[in-house]
Formats: structure tokens, sequence, C-alpha cells
């Protein structure tokens, strides 16, 4: 049969299988260069897996962890916390989340605890984001707001849906700070009970085993 000059350029243009095979491996390789660090980091962390000094974890594990969709958070402009997470995002952050009902004194000791640590990671700090999930705020504390946190973010729950919270979490009861990974989970959280540098320590250890985020 007179193959056509027109079937001869779709065959060529067609992948063959041994491309298509290569094409799979390459992609593989991305991934696991991208992003297996991250998972390798979340198991040594979790077990302390071939870390030598025996790291233990100073904040309260979330296990398993909670998908950040769960929480059901947005932005004030309305765009879901979410969005900003996940394997396919180019440059996602950790985030400390500070959450309460009413921010009060205890409330506001953590909104101070996250700034703190945040600036004492000194040239890793833009690897870490924070926001505040508040009931409500007191007038004097809103008023402080833009000069002592300007840089936390401000976020709400989304029409359509209430929080679903990581067991042993209560705002409403307790503020807690969550810590978020750039995968969109919530892995750990904090309260009153610890220190600056317990949480300090919590995460310098998890940004040099993980280079995403």
């Amino acid at each position: 049969m007179t193959t056509t000059t027109a079937d001869s350029v779709i065959r060529r243009d067609q992948p063959t299988p041994e491309q298509t095979r290569r094409g799979r491996r390459t992609a593989l390789l991305l991934f696991a260069v991208g992003f297996g660090p991250m998972v390798l980091a979340t198991i040594m962390f979790y077990t302390g897996w071939l870390n030598p000094v025996g790291h233990t974890n100073q904040g309260q594990l979330v296990q398993p962890a909670v998908p950040v969709q769960a929480l059901n958070l947005e932005t004030l402009e309305g765009v879901p916390l979410a969005d900003r997470f996940g394997a396919d995002k180019v440059d996602p952050n950790w985030l400390m989340l500070v959450t309460a009902g009413t921010c009060a004194e205890d409330c506001e000791q953590l909104l101070y605890l996250a700034r703190q640590v945040n600036i004492a990671l000194g040239k890793n700090a833009p690897r870490v984001s924070r926001a505040a999930w508040l009931a409500s705020t007191p007038a004097a504390l809103e008023a402080r707001w833009s000069e002592e946190y300007r840089l936390m973010e401000r976020l709400r729950v989304a029409p359509g849906g209430a929080p679903a919270l990581p067991e042993g979490v209560n705002p409403a009861a307790e503020p807690r700070i969550l810590l978020v990974d750039p995968f969109g989970n919530v892995m750990m959280h904090y309260g009153s009970e610890h220190t600056g540098k317990q949480m300090l320590k919590d995460i310098k250890q998890l940004l040099k085993l993980s280079q995403i985020g």
C-alpha cells in the first residue's frame, strides 16, 4: 500500500513507545527530585529515622494530618486558603496560622510568638508565612493591628460549611498556632504551653530537612 506524504507526517509526529516510556520516566524523576525531599523530611521528622541527634518534635503532632481544605478558610478578598498549597505550586510556603475565638491576652501572646519566631528564622523567614483566623478582635487590638501585625494575613470562614478542625484543637476554648506544610497539611499545633524556642526548633528542623517551601 502506498504511504502518502500526509500519513508520513502524522506518523513522524506521534511518539514511539520508547519515547513515551522515556517521557514517563523523566516526569517521575522530576517529581521525585522536586517533592521527594518534602516527603522524606516529614517521615524523618515524625520518626527520627536517619536522624543521629534523635530529634523530638516540640509541638503537638496532628495524626493523621488534616488537609487545609477542611478548615474552609479564605482571605478577606474571598480567595480560598487551600489554593496556595499543593504539589503543582511553584513556590509554596509553610504557614503559621493563629486561631482563636475572641482574641484575648492568651491569643495575642500567640500572635506575638508567631511574629518573633518568623523574625528569628533570619534568611529562612520568607519560607514561612503568617496568618490569623479570629472569631472576634477587641477594639484595642484592632487599632494596633496595622502597626504590630501588618504582615499577618487575616482569614475568615468561607460560606457553605463549618471548619473541620484537627483533634485537640478548639479555638473557642483555647487559642492555638497551626503549622501547615507546603502540601497543605495541618501537621502540628502549639499553644501557650509552648515557648518560642520550642516552636523555632521544630520549624528550623523542618526547613533544614526539606527543600520545598
